[in-house]
Formats: C-alpha cells, structure tokens, sequence
C-alpha cells in the first residue's frame, strides 16, 4: 500500500462495488479521449481525400484503438506497481499522474489488473484481423507495431518509458491511430494522416512529459528513468516548449507548403493554451504540486488543437 496521503477522489472498493464499473474505471476512460481525437483526425483524413466513409468499419476502428489503448493504460499500471513507482509516489496530481491507484488502494490484484490489461489487448485481435481482411494487409502492420509499442512502453525488458523514450513512444502510437483510422477507409498507405497527425501527437506527448514532473520523486526512487528523471526538472521544464514549438511548426509549415488545407491553421490558436501551460511549467519545476492547471491545459491543448484539425478536414 502506498504510503502517500491519499486523495479524496482515488477509488476505493466501497465505491466500485459495481464489478463492471469497476473494471472500466480501471482503464482510467477519461483519458481514451486523445484516441478518439486521434481516430477522428484520421477518419477527417480519408474524407479529405474524397473518400466515402464506411460508418461501420469506422466504428469499429474506434472501438478497437480505444480498447488497445485502455489495455495500455491498465498494463502500464501494472508494471509501475511491480516496479514500487506508484507505491512510493507521494507528490502524485490525481487523477492525473501516480496511476490509477487500483492496486494501491486494493480495489484490484496485481495479477486482476494484468489479466484485464492483457485480456484487452489480446481482445483488439480478433477485430484487428477483420478490419485487416476488409482494408488490407498493410492495416496489420500498423497494429502489430502500435500493440508492440503499448506493451514495450512499460513491460520488460524494454521499458522504453524507464529509459527516457517515453515521449518518442507517444508520439508514435497516437501518429499510428490517426494513420491507421485512415488506412481502414482508403485501403493503402498516405501521406495526408501523417500531415495532419504528427503535430496532435506531439501534443499528446506533452502531456506525458508535463506528469512527469509530479511523478518526478517516485520514479527516480524506483529507477523509472524518465526523461525527466535523467534531465532532472530544471532542465527538463524547457522540454515542454520544445516539443509545442515542433508540433506548431510542423502544423504550420504543412499549411505554408499546401500539404494541408489553409484553414487547419486554425489548430494553432491551441497554442494559447500550450505557451502558458509551458510557462507555469518553467516556474513551478521545482514545486510540481502547483502544476495541476498546466497539466489540464495541455490536456485541453491537445484536444482542442485534434478537434479543429479533425473537423477542417471533414468539411474542407
């Protein structure tokens, strides 16, 4: 059990009694939204490109990247209760870092919270085949890698988050879901999902690395060796405008080089919401307590900044 003061919110199991609710708790489902985000980019993507969307292969693309994801979320729990990272994290901001406290709390096993993990991964499978059959080959290719990635991030013996490339990871799952929303409808590979894509999931990187900085304490006494952990917070912090100025630019210089409609430009004002985020991070580095309202305003960011990308594109 953890040692840290517990947060009046965390659950506990006389609040999940439902066993159902209980197990969708678990995957922490508010923060599916950046999937749904991601999957929409790159259904907008598709029809962008003057394709017909199929309503029922794209359903079912966005219940399997949820369900990859959700399984991400709970097996990366597991893993960090394995390691002690969550046990001794004491300067957690829940419920947005520490993890999702069902094994701290002992609403879940250990061993409940990797079979549920797994189970949900093993679940995208069968669905991921079909879509496979319908949109073909290359679509395997594209889970095989993001369901690899989602297990390498946190599980031995990679770690990739332990080793400071968690942020390259991110990036490249969520650059994954927009472009394999996309494959299901056209069928081949395109640039256009990667175009509009790269700069939303750099944004979702962001707020990886921003919890970082809370989890900062416990990682590095479980030797979670973040990029955080490695830099340490004062050198860290300038991270955060780095990787929001590359996803600007990036969406920017699309704009400027007609590689994606004018008007998705738009996306940019989110950075209203990431420079200041960026600048609270830069004076509370040290003191990660008072980060909770950067942290909701990368959160809202990346969000925002997916949705107007999403919705130029379908109706450009």
């Amino acid at each position: 059990m953890s040692t840290a003061i517990e947060h009046p919110a965390e659950p506990r199991p006389e609040r999940l009694r439902n066993p159902l609710l209980r197990l969708v708790a678990a995957t922490r489902p508010a923060f599916l939204a950046v999937t749904l985000v991601g999957c929409l980019i790159g259904i907008a993507s598709a029809h962008a490109s003057g394709l017909v969307i199929d309503p029922l292969s794209a359903a079912l693309t966005l219940l399997f990247a949820l369900l990859a994801h959700a399984g991400g979320n709970v097996i990366n729990d597991y893993h960090d209760a394995l390691s002690g990272a969550d046990d001794i994290n004491s300067g957690r901001l829940f419920p947005f870092t520490g993890g999702s406290r069902f094994i701290q709390n002992g609403v879940h096993t250990p061993r409940q919270t990797a079979l549920l993990g797994y189970g949900l991964l093993a679940a995208v499978v069968p669905g991921g085949l079909w879509l496979t059959w319908q949109a073909g080959p290359g679509l395997l290719l594209i889970g095989m890698a993001g369901l690899a990635l989602g297990w390498a991030y946190s599980a031995p013996p990679l770690k990739l988050v332990c080793r400071g490339f968690g942020e390259v990871v991110i990036v490249a799952c969520w650059l994954l879901v927009v472009v394999g929303a996309d494959f299901v409808q056209r069928g081949a590979f395109d640039l256009l999902p990667v175009f509009a894509g790269l700069s939303y999931a750099l944004l979702v990187a962001n707020l990886l690395f921003i919890n970082q900085f809370p989890d900062h304490d416990g990682d590095a006494a479980s030797a979670k060796r973040t990029l955080v952990v490695r830099l340490g917070p004062q050198t860290a912090k300038w991270g955060y405008l780095l990787i929001a100025i590359a996803a600007y630019a990036w969406l920017i210089a699309m704009v400027a080089n007609e590689l994606l409609p004018q008007k998705t430009a738009a996306a940019a004002l989110t950075v209203a919401l990431s420079f200041p985020a960026g600048r609270d991070l830069l004076e509370h580095a040290a003191n990660p307590s008072e980060l909770t309202p950067a942290i909701k305003r990368t959160i809202v960011a990346a969000l925002a900044h997916g949705v107007v990308l999403a919705g130029v594109l379908a109706f450009s």
